[in-house]
């Protein structure tokens, strides 16, 4: 279901052990309360998604979706 409102892009980090990938997603800021802007279903979806792909090491699905950083170990 889509909430009716304004639609605005924003960029969300997602963080693992390994990887942070950033992903540019759509909130939405509702008619009905413009106090802050939310997320729709299917949005919290993907970045569950998103997260579970970043546990896993999946670097070629996560490159498809955003940009990937790396952590690397302190010399």
């Amino acid at each position: 279901m889509r909430i009716p409102g304004k639609r605005i892009k924003r960029i969300k980090l997602i963080q693992s052990e390994k990887y942070v990938i950033a992903v540019e997603i759509e909130m939405v800021i509702p008619d009905e309360d413009t106090s802050e802007p939310c997320l729709e279903s299917e949005v919290v979806e993907f970045l569950k998604q998103v997260k579970l792909h970043a546990e896993k090491g999946d670097v070629a699905w996560l490159t498809q979706h955003g940009k990937v950083y790396e952590a690397k170990e302190a010399a």
